[in-house]
């Protein structure tokens, strides 16, 4: 048995509707202004309204803050922070996909510790309390209402910058089903491919624990079973439960196991080259499963998880996941996508300068992530 300390940092509520708590829910932990982190999509769609009119109808001065952009960058923090201090917040709520959840833990560690956000890159460089949040889901993907880390890109390289510290997870997270029915089908696959991949990788890490597998493992169950379900029906509320749930646990096994190579890969195409995270981790996730197997403890654990999904070998495992990939419309190979064989050389490097590559179960060296994604590009 490994060993492990595990301490839960959020409260999750989950249920249809349940976004109509967020009044009560913010005024236990003491708020009387709240500022709301989401984009304009969301906005789009009356889901701020609603966040908002349920902390009205509790008594509380609520303010949108609605202009985060997709993988936000440190101004996009900055231009989060100033719209904090103008409010006067003693609340943040992140209302959206992981790009407003991160966004608002990044306003959350300046406004609370000051500096730059690159002065939080890691784990506990936070030394002052910080304001609660609370994280509100609209994607069924990055799991970040279950984590203590902001990933913000750096405006030069453009690549992504791991700020972690346990004072910055959400307090509370609310998990309403309903707020996912709206979202694009091309947002429900991508969103939905990462979140069956971060339970794929966090099975496998080397800093995996009986209890984080747990998570891992029903995670991949959830997700497994209902994103094809979803990716079928959009309205099936049942089943966009399930995906949420699942993109939740996840999100937890992450907070206790890290990632792996696939993430680590998968940052450089979003940097260079502009791939949607979700359709780069589903595109590598095959490949550094097949690598894995070579650790004997990665293989038993891939076997566990094939015969979750009712399969017989962890070989079956990589066709299916990649079954799903094509069924999600994200089987494309990445050369497709515009990513060319002359950048691979420096992406490699990058891959492997990642904080994520060090928790994989295999080294994987240059060479070998050169290799990863030259086999992705067909």
């Amino acid at each position: 048995m490994l060993p492990f300390d595990y301490q839960q940092r959020t409260r999750i509520v989950f249920g249809a509707g349940a976004v109509s708590r967020l009044g009560e829910l913010s005024r236990e932990l003491g708020a009387t202004r709240v500022l709301v982190v989401t984009d304009p999509g969301v906005v789009a769609v009356g889901h701020a309204a609603r966040a908002v009119s349920a902390l009205r109808g509790a008594g509380l001065f609520a303010v949108v803050f609605d202009a985060v952009r997709e993988n936000p960058d440190a101004t996009d923090v900055e231009r989060c922070l100033v719209a904090a201090r103008e409010c006067g917040a003693d609340l943040l709520v992140g209302l959206g996909g992981g790009s407003s959840m991160d966004t608002a833990k990044g306003a959350n560690f300046l406004l609370t510790n000051g500096g730059k956000m690159e002065d939080y890159k890691g784990i506990g460089k936070a030394s002052k309390p910080m304001l609660p949040l609370i994280a509100i889901p609209t994607t069924a993907g990055t799991g970040s209402e279950c984590q203590s880390f902001a990933l913000i890109s750096d405006p030069v390289t453009h690549l992504k910058m791991a700020c972690g510290d346990p004072k910055a997870a959400a307090r509370i997270a609310i998990l309403d089903p309903e707020l996912t029915v709206s979202l694009p089908l091309r947002v429900t696959a991508c969103t939905g491919m990462d979140a069956l991949v971060h339970a794929l990788e966090t099975a496998v890490t080397k800093k995996r624990s009986p209890l984080s597998q747990l998570f891992s493992r029903e995670a991949f169950r959830l997700c497994l079973e209902a994103l094809p379900q979803v990716l079928a029906n959009p309205a099936d509320l049942d089943a966009r439960g399930r995906m949420l749930l699942g993109a939740a646990y996840a999100g937890t096994a992450i907070e206790n196991s890290m990632l792996g190579c696939a993430h680590s890969a998968a940052n450089p195409l979003t940097a260079h080259f502009g791939v949607v995270h979700g359709q780069a981790v589903g595109r590598l996730i095959p490949g550094v499963i097949l690598r894995n197997l070579s650790d004997p403890d990665a293989a038993c654990e891939y076997q566990a998880l094939a015969r979750i999904a009712g399969l017989e070998s962890a070989g079956a495992l990589v066709e299916k996941v990649s079954e799903i990939s094509r069924l999600a419309g994200l089987g494309a190979g990445l050369g497709s996508l515009g990513v060319t064989a002359s950048a691979v050389p420096q992406m490699a490097l990058e891959a492997a300068a990642q904080w994520t590559a060090s928790f994989n179960p295999v080294s994987f060296t240059v060479g070998d992530f050169e290799s990863l994604y030259l086999e992705a590009l067909a």
